[in-house]
């Protein structure tokens, strides 16, 4: 990442505007044009800089459910697993970890009532138990990169 990388990803953090072309308001805020932004956050997304770009939502403010799940998933058994997991619509992101717990993803549903029988699918699914660790206090956390 060079300077201007951090620059756009601290810019992207503090907002995104609601406009017919928010990425040209973006771009013109940092003095570039609407496709070298493009450009930067495509090979951001390509070389795993960002791995994720688009809105968080808040889903128990707007009535829904929302919960961190684990697995301790055998090695072998990890990528069939995580299709497993990853075939559930309600699955936002499922990521690997060095613990014994070494799969983690994030379930959030329309209504918080639907957390637990997704939870209980997948342990179906994967014949593996499901770790629940629903949200005791919310905090908020902001990365910014010196540019």
């Amino acid at each position: 990442m060079d300077d201007l990388d951090r620059r756009i990803i601290n810019t992207l953090q503090e907002g995104f505007p609601l406009t017919a072309r928010p990425f040209a308001a973006v771009a013109a805020g940092l003095g570039l044009d609407e496709a070298d932004l493009l450009a930067r956050l495509r090979r951001l997304r390509a070389d795993n800089v960002l791995t994720r770009f688009g809105p968080l939502f808040n889903a128990e403010a707007l009535g829904g459910g929302l919960t961190l799940a684990a697995m301790a998933v055998p090695q072998e058994r990890f990528a069939a697993v995580a299709d497993l997991v990853n075939a559930h619509p309600e699955v936002a992101h499922n990521y690997a970890r060095e613990h014994r717990l070494n799969m983690w993803f994030v379930v959030a549903t329309e209504r918080p009532e639907q957390v637990r029988p997704v939870l209980e699918a997948i342990a179906a699914d994967s014949g593996l138990p499901v770790y629940d660790m629903p949200k005791l206090e919310e905090f908020s956390l902001s990365l910014r990169f010196e540019a």
